[in-house]
């Protein structure tokens, strides 16, 4: 058991620091979770989670997925269980007596749909945590690396220093500066995608009262300058709606959002002649754009003793359902490796600030980064070109829905079959291996203590 001073700090109670907090509690690594708002609280609406975020649950706590499961919403129909979306188009008549209308969903049998509202999530991760671990109203002002732990000055005033600190603190979170600041300050701004989104939650008797049956599964409604998704959330009461629009401006405003007009809000779909159905839908929505940025290029996830989690490591667009799983896999990754280190690393070298918990901290964070980073990154750029072909702007597939699903239909089998025992496996010997390397001993306890006494 590591000494009560070896604490890491998390920074941000989204759901990658909420599962990391979960992930560390159960591996015993003594954390502190700081958040800037008052109170837990969720950013924005629907999220849902593919077969790998579920297995993610289940290996980071045995009764996360099935607290899940008993919020979230699938598909109505049950012979769209398996259905991730079906395409339609955006145009007025839906592409309704096109020769695919009715054929348009992809999938996999081993795929089950859910979907839920993200504050039903966060409820669920909250209550596993420690109300002692956590210190509301902390904004986080500066970090700060020396003599072998990292101080956090919060805009309080009040200083904390850590072990280690993990940002979660999201696409524009102050540690994406800390980590590439001095080796890659050319990657550490978001780049805007060119997209921006409207977000609603709707009543679902009112959407069955604007589009029938098309309210009760999940929809992806397509054309060449805008798209707009929907499925079910709330075991079924609630419809979420996201409409994406490609904006060919640059992003004028500091935040990630801007507040427009309604009329804005209408006339930027106009030109792809929306049907009114689905424009009904947004009388539920605020008129806020939420500008949708990504990292593209991020050359490595943590510097020394900070390192990056979530979304301010690879923030990527919402189009493959994706992000919030690969949150999870990172909680689940990291999680593991620093209860590794926990549980092998003597006591004694723990305890203190000192070169060795360094070097063993850093062999944690480099085996983090090899495992997650390829694949995280994949999905950020794999994230952008899906969103291509919901606008029919592929440049080999363009406007036939046809070919659109036939891609959709083999796209997502990566994100959703990826073996993540194995990947445990790899970053548990991964560190092993660095920290041997490193001169600092692992394996059984007695071993420990006498290999640390000879350093």
């Amino acid at each position: 058991m590591a000494a009560q001073d070896f604490n890491v700090a998390i920074v941000g109670a989204g759901i990658g620091g909420l599962a990391l907090a979960i992930g560390l509690s159960h591996r015993n690594v003594p954390f502190t979770l700081y958040e800037s708002a008052p109170a837990f609280s969720a950013v924005g609406a629907g999220v849902g989670l593919g077969p790998n975020a579920l297995n993610a649950m289940d290996m980071i706590d045995s009764r996360f997925r099935d607290m899940y499961m008993s919020i979230a919403t699938g598909n109505l129909k049950p012979e769209k269980k398996h259905v991730m979306m079906e395409a339609m188009r955006m145009e007025a008549g839906l592409g309704q007596g096109e020769d695919w209308w009715g054929q348009g969903g992809w999938g996999a049998e081993y795929f089950e749909r859910t979907g839920a509202h993200r504050k039903d999530l966060l409820d669920i991760m909250t209550s596993f945590i420690s109300k002692d671990a956590v210190r509301f109203n902390k904004r986080v002002k500066t970090m700060n690396q020396g003599q072998g732990s990292v101080m956090l000055t919060f805009e309080d005033g009040k200083v904390a220093r850590h072990a280690a600190v993990i940002g979660t603190d999201g696409v524009k979170g102050l540690t994406r500066r800390i980590v590439l600041g001095d080796r890659y300050p050319d990657c550490i701004d978001a780049k805007y995608t060119g997209k921006f989104v409207y977000r609603a939650i709707v009543p679902m008797d009112d959407a069955k009262d604007i589009l029938g049956d098309l309210a009760t599964d999940a929809k992806m409604y397509m054309s060449k300058g805008a798209n707009l998704s929907t499925y079910p959330i709330s075991e079924g009461r609630e419809l979420n709606v996201v409409a994406f629009k490609r904006d060919p401006q640059l992003w004028t405003s500091p935040d990630t959002t801007c507040e427009v007009s309604r009329e804005d809000m209408m006339n930027d779909f106009a030109a792809v002649n929306p049907d009114p159905r689905l424009m009904k839908l947004l009388d539920w929505a605020k008129p806020t754009r939420w500008g949708i940025f990504h990292h593209l290029n991020t050359p490595t996830y943590y510097n020394s003793l900070v390192c990056m989690l979530g979304d301010v490591a690879h923030a990527g667009g919402p189009h493959q359902g994706a992000g919030a799983g690969q949150c999870l896999e990172d909680a689940l990754i990291l999680s593991r490796v620093l209860g590794k280190l926990n549980e092998s690393i003597p006591a004694r070298t723990l305890s203190t600030p000192s070169p060795q918990r360094t070097q063993t901290i850093e062999a944690a964070f480099q085996a983090y980064d090899e495992v997650r980073r390829p694949r995280a990154q994949k999905q950020v750029s794999t994230s952008q070109a899906c969103g291509e072909i919901y606008n029919l702007m592929d440049p080999g597939i363009g406007n036939d829905i046809v070919r659109c699903v036939e891609n959709l239909n083999q796209r997502f089998a990566w994100i959703w079959l990826h073996d993540l025992a194995a990947d445990v496996r790899t970053v548990e010997a991964r560190f092993e291996d660095l920290a041997e390397t490193a001169g600092v001993a692992t394996g059984s306890v007695g071993k420990q203590e006498t290999l640390s006494a000879r350093l």
